[in-house]
C-alpha cells in the first residue's frame, strides 16, 4: 500500500493532478492502523474479548486498505490517458500495478487468516514484494532456524575450486543431487568420487548415482541396515567423507566475500552475482596458492643464504 499510493502520488504531482495530494496523509493513516493491530496483538489474551478486539483491529485495516487501493486503481487508467507521458512515469505505472495486484493478495490472507481463521498454503506466501523470488528456509540449526534467500548448492574439488554451481528454486537438496553430479561428470570427466550431506539422502538417489560414478559417500538417513553399515565403513567411502569438511569452508569463505547478502535484483541478478562470486572465490583461491608458493620460495632462499654465511662464517674460523 505504501509503494502503491507513493508512486501514483509522485507521478500525479509531477504532471499537476491533485487526485492524490494526500496521498502522505493516507500512509501515514494506514501506518498508524498496522500499529494499532501490533500493539492489540502484544497485549491480546486467549480470551474471546481479546480476540474479538484484535478481529476489529485487523477488519479495519483491511477497510482502509481497500478503500485506498480503489482510489488508486481509479487514478491509473486516468494517468495512462495522459499525453506525453515520461518513461519513468510509464514505468512506475507498471510498478503501481504491481503492487495493487501484491495489495490485492495481502488482503484476502489476511482476511482468511484472521476473520475466516484458515490456515494459509506455504505456496500462497510471499516473503519480499520486492524480490518475490525469496523463500523461507528452514535450516533447523541452533541459533538460525529459518532463513530468508535461495538456496545455492556447490561441488567442490581436492583443491578447494568450485566446479559447479546451482541455483536451488523451490527445491531441496534430494532434488539436486544426481543434477549436480551429471554436470560435474559431463564437465570433469576424471570425477570419480563425490561426498554429500544426510540431507541429499534418497533411495532414487543412492540407485542413479551408483550408475553415474565410482564411489557415491552419501550417507542414509535413519537406522543402517547390515549392508548399508559394510558401505559407510568401506575405506573408499570414509577417505571421500574425510574430505568433506572441506568443503563447508568453501560455502564460508563465499558468504565471507559476499555471496551472504545479494544486492543485485531479480532472479536473473541473483544468478548472475551468484556466478561471479563463484568466479572470485576460484581467483581468490588460485591467488591463495601462488601467494603460499612465494612465501615457500622466499623461505627456502632463506634457508640458503642463512645455511651459505654459515659455511663462510665456519671456513673463515677454520
Amino acid at each position: 500500500m505504501r509503494k502503491a499510493l507513493s508512486l501514483s502520488g509522485e507521478i500525479c504531482e509531477r504532471n499537476r493532478l491533485s487526485d492524490m495530494r494526500q496521498y502522505q496523509y493516507n500512509i501515514r493513516q494506514i501506518k498508524g492502523s498496522l500499529r494499532f493491530i501490533q500493539k492489540v496483538n502484544r497485549g491480546a489474551r486467549q480470551t474471546e474479548a481479546s480476540q474479538n478486539k484484535v478481529m476489529q483491529a485487523h477488519q479495519s485495516y483491511i477497510d482502509l486498505c481497500t478503500s485506498q487501493l480503489l482510489r488508486v486503481e481509479q487514478i491509473v487508467p486516468e494517468l495512462e490517458k495522459i499525453q506525453l507521458l515520461s518513461t519513468i512515469d510509464y514505468l512506475q505505472i507498471q510498478e503501481i500495478t504491481v503492487y495493487i495486484a501484491h495489495a490485492k493478495r495481502q488482503i484476502d490472507q489476511i482476511e482468511r487468516r484472521v476473520i475466516h481463521g484458515e490456515i494459509i498454503r506455504h505456496e500462497e506466501k510471499v516473503f519480499s514484494i520486492f524480490e518475490p523470488h525469496t523463500e523461507w528456509i528452514s535450516k533447523g540449526k541452533a541459533g538460525v532456524p529459518v532463513e530468508l534467500g535461495i538456496r545455492v548448492c556447490i561441488l567442490q574439488d581436492q583443491h578447494q575450486f568450485i566446479l559447479h554451481h546451482y541455483i536451488m528454486e523451490h527445491e531441496t537438496d534430494d532434488k539436486v543431487a544426481v543434477k549436480m553430479v551429471k554436470a560435474g561428470k559431463d564437465k570433469f570427466s576424471n570425477l570419480h568420487s563425490v561426498s554429500f550431506d544426510k540431507g541429499f539422502h534418497s533411495l532414487d538417489n543412492q540407485e542413479k548415482l551408483k550408475d553415474i560414478i565410482e564411489v557415491v559417500a552419501l550417507p542414509r538417513k535413519g537406522r543402517l541396515s547390515q549392508a548399508a553399515k559394510e558401505i559407510e565403513r568401506s575405506e573408499e567411502f570414509l577417505k571421500a567423507r574425510k574430505k568433506h569438511s572441506a568443503v563447508e569452508s568453501g560455502i564460508n569463505s563465499l558468504e565471507v566475500h559476499g555471496l551472504d547478502i545479494c544486492p543485485d535484483c531479480g532472479i536473473h541478478g541473483f544468478k548472475r552475482y551468484v556466478a561471479l562470486a563463484v568466479v572470485a572465490q576460484n581467483i581468490h583461491r588460485i591467488g591463495a596458492i601462488l601467494d603460499a608458493q612465494e612465501k615457500a620460495g622466499q623461505r627456502r632462499l632463506a634457508m640458503k643464504r642463512t645455511k651459505a654465511a654459515h659455511a663462510a662464517t665456519a671456513k673463515l674460523a677454520a
